[in-house]
């Protein structure tokens, strides 16, 4: 029957029609159920019949369409998040080499964190005049405790969790005002605090303050996390000096930060759990 209907449902469907226009006009000229009129519905079963099943036969057909065309659109999209999450396994990875690299020229000790993660979404992103944060969906079930530290896929500082859920949590991104970070110059060992600024928020950026007088920054000197005290890791990249300037006595030095990471972009980032020190 189903080959029947695939190889001539076009023709049935318009027998059908025509002798439903033919029954119709019958039943438009005839005022009760006289003999004729019964035999018309009689023959006209069948053909009923046949109609409904064309008309479903037809119905299916669209359906599969749609949800092949729904399964190509989402495989489609599956495709292209898992090339994205290659490159950036790669960004990645050419960001380890290089700061290997550095650290030989510059003969600095190799010091390694074994990092317990969790991949996160971010389900919402708040900006406003007093905050700046992001809305994750892990929490309490996953292992996300406050104070850990948030980044990107090439380990750049995203910014703190400051308050969890069962299954999200909120993080402070790196400009908050409420963000303090201990931080270090990589290329002259300054150390100095990173500190969220009302007056540069706005502008997606931060402060590098309480540098040593005689410090001698550049702009694009790149600022990473200090480690100071063990509460975060070292060596995770916060943001590059965007200037360098001089408070009114003229006796201490801060900068402005641009941090490495654009948080527009961002949709998804990587939560430290735990870090140890691996030798």
């Amino acid at each position: 029957m189903k080959r029947f209907f695939k190889d001539h449902g076009i023709w049935v469907l318009l027998a059908t029609a025509v002798i439903s226009v033919a029954l119709a006009a019958m039943s438009f000229f005839s005022t009760d159920a006289s003999p004729l009129v019964d035999l018309a519905g009689i023959i006209a079963s069948p053909f009923r019949s046949a109609y409904t099943q064309v008309a479903a036969w037809f119905n299916d057909k669209q359906n599969y369409y749609q949800d092949v065309t729904a399964l190509e659109e989402e495989n489609a999209a599956l495709h292209k998040q898992i090339a994205e999450m290659e490159a950036q396994i790669r960004q990645a990875q050419d960001t380890m080499e290089e700061n290997e690299r550095l650290r030989e020229k510059l003969n600095l000790p190799l010091e390694r964190y074994e990092l317990e993660l969790e991949l996160a979404n971010i389900t919402a992103h708040t900006v406003s005049n007093w905050t700046s944060s992001l809305t994750l969906d892990r929490g309490t079930d996953h292992g996300v405790a406050v104070d850990d530290c948030v980044i990107s896929s090439t380990n750049d500082l995203v910014g703190i969790v400051s308050e969890v859920g069962t299954n999200w949590c909120t993080v402070l991104t790196i400009v908050d005002t409420d963000t303090s970070l201990g931080a270090q110059v990589f290329r002259t060992k300054d150390l100095g605090v990173a500190v969220g600024d009302f007056s540069l928020m706005g502008e997606e950026r931060l402060l590098l303050d309480y540098l040593p007088a005689e410090s001698q920054l550049l702009a694009g000197d790149l600022v990473m996390t200090s480690g100071l005290g063990g509460y975060y890791p070292s060596d995770l990249v916060i943001g590059t000096v965007a200037e360098v300037q001089r408070d009114d006595s003229g006796t201490a030095s801060y900068a402005v930060l641009e941090p490495r990471v654009d948080f527009s972009e961002l949709s998804q980032v990587f939560i430290i759990k735990s870090f140890d020190i691996v030798s």
